[in-house]
């Protein structure tokens, strides 16, 4: 027998680039120590410029307060700790006043938009005492901090960052060592793990059980690699209170069977009732092993079980940056703590050992048969109408989808000639359904019709291949992932249970095409809708080219066009920019290239950071239309804050400006993008037209979590928003009950939500995807269910007059270039009442 330590203690498991937590390094030990720094103001411009030179400069006397020891991985995988936080110390023989003072945090490598985090401080810090600040808090850990000293909101990455002490609380603008050398007010900094500022060198890299922290000696070299030391966190108030690390004991290598199998670790229920506990002699085979990444480790599985279906027979065992020392087919005796990680609050959570040592006993054994998925292995029903949090539930595996796939975490599962219904993302995940009638679309996809039916054969696929060796897929719906496609069940809060696929099917193209709408007659106004994905001035021209091929050859380049997510002409940089010219005139040089109309555009540029969206982006609706087949009616007075009003004018009913915006003031609107309005004229007839963007579904529990069935909290800003359109759309028809009016954009939601019956009760507004087929009603992919987020709606006076189609370019596409469809409308304008004269 050869027996595999685990080297490394438990890191987070980031299958995706964007991670569930980070962290990386191994962590070394240290004898814990009360800590003080020798640093100064006046001496912190030639540290940090150290850090250009190959020579250490000499400790330097101790004139003010400094960072002692930083920690990002406080409620992350395998921590005790439930914060970050940032303890500072004081090295002289005087008490040290902090008002006015901050620590600011800034990730490892700042871009030129990113703006520190700030939390102020404040009170003394005694001759040799130290300061606690209490930062972020993960959804681990088991350990509160001592009681801070100052707190604030941070989210320290584990493996790096880079933390600054900051006489003032302004945010630093520096994004460099050289240029946080020079900025006044920078008292002292630490960069740890792979962070591009720092002094000398960077700190270690640390995980979610290290932090950085000063020597015995309170060494200060001007050289964070050579001043600070990684080990267990040791967070300390100006009261002296503290904690230990809390940690335990590490496991002995296992040398036979325990009294204990995996089905006793794993439980009935959705979470161990050995969480915390070391056990040892667990035996199995290995499955699986994910061997790339900073969340490494394998997967084990008992070969005999206890036959009770609410038990997985598997485990991960989580070895973080290090490749375990694991084959797959190996016999093993395992040992190490049992825990509990949740990527994040309200997600389910995931059993595993950390901290781990194995025994190989033989190699080159069968692993145990995987599950089939297919037929009806998965329950119809999605999860248990528990009305809260099913954490504590009995597992019911054969009733409930939900139950299913923890009661088989991480086991070996299997699909077989499974049609792809959600196309590759950017992150090398596809979804297919293990259940190929369900719901399915026109063109081979899930339909999501109601919240009653979430489709449960919906199952997503990852890698565990070397993707240099076995590239993942680019699959579009319609597709079929042929053969075996088989591996481990593990979770993600990105779409929740999934497969992590150690045999990958080979990929079989479907017949997915992209089809254009149909020409407008020469009587019809054609009035288009697209969402164009936070669309920036400084965004790669092939974004612009397609989109400008999407509106040209795809839509027909239609009379009027409203656009969601436009941001402005320097996009996520955060310097008070608002206008979009830059985007605006781009976007519309790249259609006329195209072959489309020299568009005209109008819309009104947002108090700066107030519209929510991405930070800096400053994110709005606008209007394109075609000069040549529309008129605009400008009036002028539209702001970001003036709301408009409708009045009765001797052409009818009129705008008080144009464009404007709806109600901009009103808390429905708080941190969210406004309705734009818009009074156009074509063909003899009168058009008002309401582009949206609501507040989107960010922040709801999800679908997969564990509160069943999930809260949407978002609802209630949306049915808010929804109720002040309607209004306006009642005061413009309670003037001209024969106006025609047009309400469209990305409401961010369903057909059959509240926020479109507040919008089309007693018929006041109709919804022409309702005229769909059903399998046709969806413009948007979302973990694997086609849905409908963007709409066209249209008054009775437009209702049985126009005609209407989603233009499928992009959400069933892998090569998309919004994940939003179009959708286009035509105005037949050869009836009804003409405008007045």
């Amino acid at each position: 027998m050869r027996c595999r330590p685990s080297p490394s203690p438990p890191q987070p498991h980031p299958w995706i680039p964007t991670p569930d937590q980070t962290g990386e390094g191994v962590s070394s030990s240290r004898t814990p120590s009360r800590r003080v720094l020798a640093s100064a103001t006046a001496v912190t411009a030639l540290s940090l410029t150290a850090a250009l030179s190959a020579a250490l400069p000499a400790a330097a006397e101790a004139t003010g307060p400094v960072i002692g020891e930083v920690y990002g991985g406080g409620g992350n995988s395998g921590a005790d700790l439930r914060n970050d936080f940032v303890e500072l110390g004081n090295p002289t023989d005087s008490a040290l006043g902090l008002d006015g003072w901050s620590v600011q945090y800034l990730p490892a490598r700042p871009g030129d938009s990113t703006r520190a985090q700030v939390t102020p401080l404040g009170g003394v810090i005694e001759p040799g005492a130290s300061y606690l600040v209490r930062q972020g808090a993960g959804a681990g850990g088991t350990v509160d901090l001592p009681a801070p000293d100052a707190t604030g909101g941070t989210a320290m990455a584990a493996g790096s960052g880079v933390v600054l002490l900051v006489e003032g609380t302004e945010p630093v603008s520096c994004r460099t060592a050289a240029e946080c050398a020079e900025e006044e007010g920078v008292a002292d900094l630490v960069g740890y793990g792979s962070a591009v500022i720092f002094e000398g060198s960077p700190a270690p890299g640390l995980n979610n059980t290290t932090s950085a922290a000063r020597d015995a000696d309170l060494t200060d070299t001007g050289d964070n690699a050579a001043d600070f030391t990684a080990g267990a966190p040791t967070p300390t108030n100006t009261a002296g209170e503290t904690v230990g690390d809390g940690g335990g004991t590490d496991p002995e290598d296992p040398v036979e069977p325990g009294e204990l199998r995996i089905h006793d670790v794993q439980g009935t229920t959705r979470t161990s009732p050995l969480e915390g506990e070391t056990v040892s002699g667990l035996p199995g085979v290995v499955t699986a092993v994910n061997a790339f990444g900073s969340a490494r480790g394998f997967w084990f599985q008992d070969t005999e079980g206890d036959g009770d279906p609410r038990t997985s027979e598997a485990l991960f065992v989580f070895t973080g940056s290090t490749t375990p020392d694991a084959a797959v087919g190996d016999e093993i005796l395992a040992a190490g703590r049992v825990s509990e990680y949740r990527p994040a609050s309200g997600s389910q959570s995931i059993t595993q050992l950390d901290r781990a040592r194995w025994t190989v006993v033989s190699e080159g054994n069968d692993v145990p048969a995987s599950v089939d998925l297919g037929g009806d292995t998965i329950p119809d029903t999605y999860a248990p109408d528990h009305g809260g949090d099913t954490t504590g539930l009995e597992l019911e595996p054969d009733t409930y989808a939900l139950d299913f796939w923890e009661a088989h975490e991480h086991m070996v599962v299997r699909v077989e000639d499974a049609p792809v219904i959600d196309a590759t993302d950017p992150y090398d995940a596809l979804w297919v359904t293990a259940k190929p009638d369900e719901n399915r679309t026109a063109n081979g996809g899930t339909h999501y019709g109601s919240y009653d039916e979430p489709n449960t054969g919906r199952v997503k696929i990852e890698s565990l291949l070397d993707l240099e060796q076995h590239p993942f897929p680019r699959a579009d719906v319609g597709d079929t992932l042929t053969g075996v496609t088989e591996g481990p069940v593990y979770y993600s809060r990105f779409g929740g249970y999934l497969v992590r696929a150690t045999t990958m099917g080979e990929l079989a193209a479907g017949d997915l095409e992209r089809v254009p709408a149909r020409d407008a007659e020469r009587y019809e106004v054609s009035v288009a809708t697209y969402n164009v994905e936070n669309l920036d001035g400084e965004d790669d021209q092939a974004k612009f080219d397609d989109l400008a091929e999407g509106v040209v050859d795809y839509l027909g380049a239609p009379d009027i066009v409203g656009l969601e997510e436009i941001q402005d002409s320097n996009g996520p940089v955060n310097d008070g920019t608002v206008d979009p010219d830059v985007t605006l005139d781009r976007l519309v040089a790249a259609i006329e290239a195209q072959g489309g109309p020299a568009y005209e555009w109008r819309q009104i540029s947002p108090r700066d950071g107030q519209d929510g969206g991405q930070p800096g982006g400053n994110i709005r609706n606008v209007f394109l239309f075609n000069p040549a087949h529309v008129r605009f009616v400008d009036v002028e007075g539209g702001d970001a804050t003036t709301p408009v009003e409708v009045t009765e004018g001797p052409r009818g009913a009129e705008l008080s400006v144009s464009p404007g915006r709806i109600s901009p003031q009103d808390e429905a609107w708080d941190n969210s993008r406004k309705p734009l309005v818009g009074h156009f004229r074509a063909k003899g007839r009168d058009l008002y037209v309401v582009t949206n963007h609501f507040n989107s579904k960010g922040g709801d529990p999800s679908l997969h979590g564990v509160e069943q069935p999930p809260v949407r909290t978002s609802e209630v800003q949306r049915n808010a928003q929804a109720a002040l359109v309607r209004q306006f759309a009642e005061d413009l028809l309670a003037v001209d009950p024969d106006a025609n009016l047009i309400v469209m954009g990305d409401l961010n939601d369903f057909p059959f939500s509240p926020t479109l019956d507040i919008l089309t009760a007693d018929g006041l507004l109709a919804n022409p995807m309702d005229a769909l087929p059903e399998e046709e009603r969806y413009n948007y992919v979302f973990d694997g269910n086609s849905q409908a987020l963007d709409h066209i709606l249209v008054n009775g006076a437009l209702a049985d007059r126009m005609d209407y189609d989603v233009v499928r370019v992009n959400s069933e596409f892998h090569d998309q270039v919004s994940d939003h469809d179009p959708q286009v409308l035509w105005f037949d304008t050869r009836r009804g009442p003409p405008h007045r004269p």
